[in-house]
């Protein structure tokens, strides 16, 4: 049998080929951009702001939504897995909450998927996490003179739990991504060249779609498993708590993170979590569900190396041979895609609470 020599000209057209086919596979997928705008009332929106740092929301008023959504750390948590209610750790990383308002399903497994009122009452009252009784709640904010006006311009009548559960979303629509490089159109040239990376070669815009950079569907990457989770007692016991509560067979015996099968119960599930939106990620690290990977360097590793190991892996993962310097350039992209970091929102969490307040005091306020 022969052998065919390779002409420059048959290499063109095999480059050719190869970008043609990338564009094709980009264009399967809804096309990365801006995000909308949202509609949002001014008074709700101050009213969220207060109840969101406010740590009377909190079963013992220790902790408030900003402890573990830090707008120090883009409105994320620094640790691998968040804090938990004051007696419990927890057992998955802190998402921010910056885009929050922008999607349509909600935690790393994606097990609400209504609005971000059903969100929000379930972080104030699962027991691990902000341990609240909602009448007790009502009757503590009925007794602040300052919310029951707020209460009121805002429109809500008087201070209930179903109001609370509304404000907290409409502060949560002014925590949207601003003036990153990518939405300005000013990336550099290496961002753009990862750009296309990401969109070609890398394979990233088969899941990081649309405007959020997600498409907010289930996969298994085979990120490897935090054992912290089964080995601290406390993050343990509200690992426990949680999947006692959601029905998951066995849960005394499980030692991985079920993710999506918790929502179908459906064995193939097991270990799919929602794809995450890529804004922000500047501000956000570490990365993954259980905080494993600490740098977008070594995420674009993970993912050059055909993601971990798991049976359930999704077929899209396949090891992509990227050199050097698109790896660098897709890093240079990620980072583009974070803008300006959301910390002039009157004032930056110090673990204390402003003047007017009236729990205690002691803020620092920032401008930009």
């Amino acid at each position: 049998m022969g052998v065919r020599v390779a002409t420059g000209r048959s290499i063109l057209a095999a480059v050719v080929g190869l970008g043609v086919a990338f564009s094709a596979q980009a264009g399967k997928y809804p096309d990365i951009g801006p995000l909308p705008q949202l509609k949002i009332n001014k008074a709700k929106a101050e009213l969220g702001k207060r109840l969101f740092f406010d740590k009377r929301l909190s079963g013992d008023a220790a902790i408030s939504c900003s402890t573990c959504h830090d707008p120090m750390k883009g409105y994320a948590h620094p640790d691998a897995l968040s804090p938990g209610y004051p007696g419990n750790g927890h057992f998955r990383n802190a998402q921010t909450v910056i885009n929050a308002a922008h999607k349509k399903v909600w935690n790393h497994d994606g097990r609400i998927g209504t609005n971000l009122n059903d969100m929000t009452r379930e972080m104030l009252t699962e027991d691990y996490i902000m341990n609240m009784d909602m009448r007790i709640m009502q009757e503590r904010v009925k007794q602040d003179p300052k919310y029951v006006k707020m209460f009121k311009d805002a429109g809500y009548g008087e201070p209930s739990n179903g109001s609370v559960r509304k404000a907290i979303p409409e502060y949560l629509k002014t925590l949207t991504s601003r003036n990153s490089p990518f939405d300005k159109g000013k990336m550099s040239a290496s961002a753009k060249k990862g750009m296309a990376v990401f969109k070609g070669k890398g394979g990233c815009i088969q899941c990081h779609n649309g405007p959020l950079l997600s498409d907010q569907k289930p996969h298994n990457t085979g990120v490897q498993e935090n054992f912290d989770v089964f080995l601290d007692p406390n993050n343990h016991q509200a690992f426990i708590a949680f999947t006692m509560f959601q029905g998951i067979p066995d849960y005394m015996g499980l030692k991985r993170d079920p993710g999506y099968y918790n929502v179908t119960l459906v064995d193939e599930d097991m270990g799919k979590f929602i794809t995450p939106s890529l804004r922000e990620l500047k501000y956000t690290a570490p990365y993954m569900h259980n905080g494993m990977i600490k740098t977008l360097a070594d995420v674009v590793e993970f993912y050059n190396q055909g993601g971990g190991k798991d049976s359930r892996k999704s077929k899209l993962l396949k090891p992509l041979g990227l050199s050097a310097a698109e790896k660098k350039d897709l890093v240079a992209f990620l980072n583009a895609l974070s803008g300006d970091q959301l910390t002039s929102d009157m004032h930056v969490w110090k673990g204390k609470y402003p003047a007017e307040y009236p729990v205690i005091a002691d803020w620092k306020n920032v401008k930009n």
